[in-house]
């Protein structure tokens, strides 16, 4: 650590916003494209991004960044390969915790749920909408496999390229996940370290809203 840095002395006061009951709203899907919408407005960096946590078969926890490509009443989409470790470890543990976290509003949104896979005709729709480097991409990189070094997927994207030209199709290891949500939770930093925090809860047949301590 940095001799001119004490990280216990670092503090920010969170002043810019506040969460209530009455404001928010009944449904957290609703408060959520709320959030959304204004992070986006705002123009934070990577209003899209969230992080990803799931548990494998040896209990341990691992988190990623991925980015949200869709959301509506069934769960939040993602994409990815499902090769990798996340693949893996949701293939073994099918539950898994997403959180966005836009600095710059002083908010978090954390969501709790079920993953499964989105049928083969949404992954295909979708990747057939990325731009071609990315679809090159998704052939190209063996993820979260040791490699020997950058070479290798250079290599791959020359030789996947050079196979598929303009249309190389969805690899078979590539695709969709949505997360059904049970759980939300939304953060609103406040002053004096007293923040908003509101739950929602389902039993399947409505959403119960209730405010949490800090």
């Amino acid at each position: 650590m940095s001799d001119t840095t004490d990280l216990a002395q670092l503090r920010k006061s969170y002043e810019k916003a506040e969460l209530s009951e009455d404001a928010s709203h009944a449904d957290p899907l609703a408060q959520f494209g709320q959030w959304l919408d204004e992070a986006i407005a705002a123009q934070v960096p990577e209003p899209n991004a969230m992080t990803l946590a799931t548990v494998g078969s040896d209990l341990r926890p691992s988190t990623r960044i991925v980015l949200i490509k869709g959301y509506d009443a069934n769960g939040i989409v993602w994409y990815t390969n499902y090769d990798s470790r996340k693949g893996r470890e949701l293939a073994g543990n099918p539950f898994a915790a997403l959180q966005f976290h836009w600095v710059e509003l002083e908010r978090v949104v954390r969501i709790e749920g079920r993953v499964e896979k989105v049928s083969a005709e949404e992954s295909d729709a979708y990747f057939a909408s990325r731009p071609l480097d990315s679809r090159i991409g998704a052939w190209a990189s063996p993820q979260s496999q040791v490699i020997s070094g950058r070479s290798v997927l250079v290599a791959n994207a020359a030789k996947y390229g050079a196979q598929f030209l303009l249309k190389p199709p969805r690899p078979p290891h590539w695709g969709g996940y949505r997360l059904v949500p049970t759980e939300w939770q939304f953060w609103q930093g406040r002053k004096s370290r007293l923040h908003d925090r509101l739950r929602y809860t389902t039993d399947g047949d409505g959403w119960l809203r209730e405010r949490l301590a800090p």
